[in-house]
């Protein structure tokens, strides 16, 4: 069959849907773009927010106008907690958020059908989940990054976030599995390695042996010393001083570090369920700063969260450029039914919320600005990707974006002299040599 998929979401959906990708060519199916013409179409959907929702259900009804007679199968978060409203779109195939390998068997089973009268829901109880599902990492060639998929599962619970109930409780990937990847993908040509999950910061509970993340993270640089290693997003209670010693002498792990803030406020937090408050949150940031030279530090942040007054949103600013991010992302708080905040007192207006929004924004831009010109004069190791408009693309390390002319440099790892900061990006010209990346290496 001629399969099109189309994936909205997170690090973790994307790591499924390369699975699904390597699982289809292996049983000899066609990838094709999902703007085109297809047998079968998989939508891997996302139930974050509203929005999420609503482009999940927008992708099922433009594959079912490319091919009416085609398969249309839907997989993810909002196929698991809303199976009878993507039921509602017509569909053929209705999977949740696990046994990826068994909707492909079933997507199979229905293309020898000559006619389909009902859908096939084929989803399960998240939460009696005990075993992590194993799915190949990598995707499809010319890739320079590939994810690798550590843990699923959440046990937090905070009070705006429907996806524990998607993804059911903590499974996490054995270590030894876990090397063994990171030693075929290096194998296979990948520079970078993306350690992703529904919660990484709870790696290993579910062994109760005593493994933690920080167990992992040393045995995947360890086993593949060549290749990049970058982390998912990270809870507070993670950074360590433990956690920055052990890490800070890993010469391949990237000096990035995504850590979840939310809001500034305690009394915010409190309302959150959020298992930190400010001062812990800070100290965080302090550790990571006190063990690396300019770690890139990111966040996520919800503006406009049920009761958050006038105060409390000042005290996060305030809190958030004490912190001085490299980046942040903004999210206006939606509400999600099934959630203990939807039924808060307090629900702030939309006009409000995006005012919120667009203030956080602009001194997000601020902070990222003030970070990148930091780095003009000095030299990063930059891995490239793709090439637009007469320019290299790629990352340095602390996930600052850089832009370069050059020839042939796809998956190139080159020293890059930075000259310049435009908006979200650094400029530079790349070196031919790799002697200063090993340098910095060493030091």
């Amino acid at each position: 069959m001629k399969i099109a998929i189309y994936t909205l979401g997170c690090k973790v959906n994307q790591y499924e849907t390369q699975g699904l990708e390597r699982e289809l060519a292996a049983r000899g199916h066609t990838l094709t773009p999902f703007d085109t013409e297809a047998d079968a179409y998989i939508v891997n959907t996302c139930t974050v927010t509203a929005v999420s929702d609503k482009k999940s259900r927008q992708a099922v009804r433009q594959a079912k106008l490319r091919n009416p007679d085609g398969l249309v199968a839907v997989c993810g978060c909002y196929a698991q907690t809303h199976p009878e409203a993507v039921r509602a779109l017509g569909v053929d195939l209705i999977a949740g958020t696990n046994d990826h390998v068994g909707l492909i068997c079933r997507l199979e089973e229905l293309a020898g059908q000559p006619e389909r009268a009902e859908p096939i829901i084929s989803t399960d109880n998240a939460f009696s989940r005990r075993v992590f599902e194993y799915l190949p990492a990598g995707g499809l060639e010319g890739r320079t990054r590939a994810m690798l998929k550590i843990e699923d599962g959440c046990a937090n619970f905070c009070s705006y976030c429907i996806i524990p109930y998607a993804r059911g409780p903590v499974r996490s990937l054995p270590l030894k599995a876990a090397r063994d990847e990171a030693v075929r993908l290096a194998s296979e040509g990948y520079r970078e390695l993306v350690l992703t999950g529904i919660e990484i910061s709870s790696y290993g509970t579910d062994f109760k042996d005593g493994t933690c993340l920080t167990d992992l993270i040393e045995a995947v640089c360890a086993a593949a010393p060549g290749l990049r290693v970058r982390l998912g997003s990270l809870e507070p209670r993670t950074v360590t001083r433990e956690f920055c010693v052990r890490t800070a002498a890993l010469p391949n792990l990237c000096p990035h570090f995504h850590l979840s803030l939310q809001s500034g406020c305690d009394s915010v937090l409190r309302r959150m369920n959020r298992s930190y408050d400010a001062a812990r949150f800070f100290a965080s940031v302090e550790l990571l700063r006190g063990h690396y030279d300019r770690p890139g530090i990111t966040t996520d942040l919800i503006v406009g969260f049920p009761g958050e007054s006038a105060e409390e949103f000042e005290e996060t600013m305030a809190f958030a450029e004490r912190c001085a991010f490299t980046a942040m992302h903004i999210f206006p708080y939606s509400r999600r039914t099934g959630t203990p905040a939807a039924g808060l007192a307090g629900q702030i207006p939309r006009a409000v919320k995006q005012e919120r929004a667009r203030r956080a924004a602009a001194l997000a831009r601020r902070m990222e600005e003030n970070y990148l010109r930091s780095w003009v004069g000095q030299s990063l190791p930059v891995l490239f990707e793709t090439k637009k408009d007469g320019l290299w693309r790629g990352f340095a390390p602390n996930y600052a974006e850089v832009r370069a002319p050059g020839e042939n440099l796809h998956n190139q790892l080159r020293p890059v002299r930075i000259t310049g900061a435009e908006g979200t990006f650094l400029t530079g010209a790349a070196r031919c040599d790799t002697q200063e990346i090993q340098n910095q290496r060493r030091d």
